[in-house]
């Protein structure tokens, strides 16, 4: 089974696209050497990547060949990742002062790097 499409069907990633384009950036981890969106997952794999808030690690258990349900998609793994940070710990968004005007480019690379965004 497809790295990408397992990816998606556990629910990690909203479109498969997106689970391509993070395996194709080198961003996702299979048994600890970067994996392309169609390598193979078998059962006792443990895929790595880096999520908006925190780094995840899973080990495959079951293979989801189509997109299922939350409660389903949660037996097919087994989650070593590090907890959520607390909301006080992860920093509030950015805000523009009001009146401030449109944010020009450098303003929106700023924020967008600020976001986590940023390449």
């Amino acid at each position: 089974m497809r790295v990408d499409t397992w990816l998606w069907a556990a629910r990690f990633f909203k479109s498969r696209s997106m689970a391509t384009t993070a395996c194709k950036g080198g961003k996702v981890r299979l048994n600890g050497h970067t994996a392309k969106p169609a390598a193979d997952v078998k059962v006792g794999d443990t895929l790595e990547w880096h999520d908006a808030l925190r780094a995840r690690e899973v080990e495959v258990v079951q293979l989801l060949t189509t997109r299922v349900g939350a409660p389903l998609a949660v037996l097919a793994y087994i989650d070593r990742s590090e907890p959520v940070p607390p909301r006080e710990l992860r920093g509030a968004l950015p805000m523009r002062d009001r009146g401030a005007g449109r944010p020009e480019k450098r303003d929106r690379r700023e924020l967008d790097h600020l976001r986590g965004y940023a390449k």
